[in-house]
């Protein structure tokens, strides 16, 4: 399904329109999506959730029930954005795509050899100091077997051999552009999504073993 190109965001604060905007747009590409906590920037408390010393401030979803939450249904979000439109955006992974992240010296190495190599690296965000690669997603198999998973008790999935690197599949997320970080700027694209396949997760990874050994 070819959606409506996402534009490049800017890294300053979003404009809450953004949000909603940005989230239709996902949901147009087949990408649920629920809201998302935000980083406070006045007050006692770092994050908009009731958590007291929350320690991810803006970066998990608003509800426990996120993964029965996250919709593409453009009414339900449109409901939501409308109710609270600085939320940010949460996109559950395993789904359609899994999120290769790491850190942002290595993310933007291989990003700008896979561009001078001709290999198409598929979305990519810039998440502060990350980056996010987006890939087709492992967790399509039948076999039980074959699925990745990423619990979040656990965190996301960290590939040992290559420190920093995580791998966000299914029992986890990400945050997506707009979203504000607890810096006060905004995550942002670096190669938005535009429709197209995702790539294969195994050959964006032999990319990133260079760059994150």
């Amino acid at each position: 399904m070819v959606g409506v190109p996402l534009t490049r965001r800017s890294k300053r604060r979003a404009h809450p329109k953004q949000m909603i905007n940005s989230v239709l747009e996902y949901a147009a590409l087949g990408w649920a999506s629920c809201p998302g906590a935000r980083p406070l920037h006045s007050g006692s408390r770092a994050c908009s959730c009731d958590r007291i010393g929350c320690p991810d401030a803006g970066a998990h979803p608003l509800s426990r029930a996120w993964q029965m939450q996250a919709t593409t249904d453009p009414t339900l979000l449109s409901h939501w954005w409308h109710r609270d439109p600085e939320a940010n955006v949460i996109l559950p992974t395993g789904r359609v795509f899994d999120v290769f992240d790491v850190p942002l010296a290595a993310g933007l190495a291989a990003f700008a050899n896979m561009d001078s190599t001709g290999t198409a690296p598929g979305p990519v965000a810039a998440n502060g100091d990350r980056v996010l690669f987006f890939v087709a997603t492992r967790n399509a198999s039948d076999d039980e077997d074959e699925w990745w998973s990423c619990p979040l008790d656990y965190g996301p999935s960290t590939i040992e051999e290559m420190p920093g690197l995580r791998w966000h599949c299914r029992d986890s997320y990400v945050l997506a552009p707009p979203s504000v970080l607890p810096s006060g700027r905004a995550a942002s694209w670096l190669r938005p999504p535009d429709g197209r396949p995702l790539p294969d997760p195994l050959l964006v990874l032999e990319q990133l073993a260079d760059v994150c050994e």
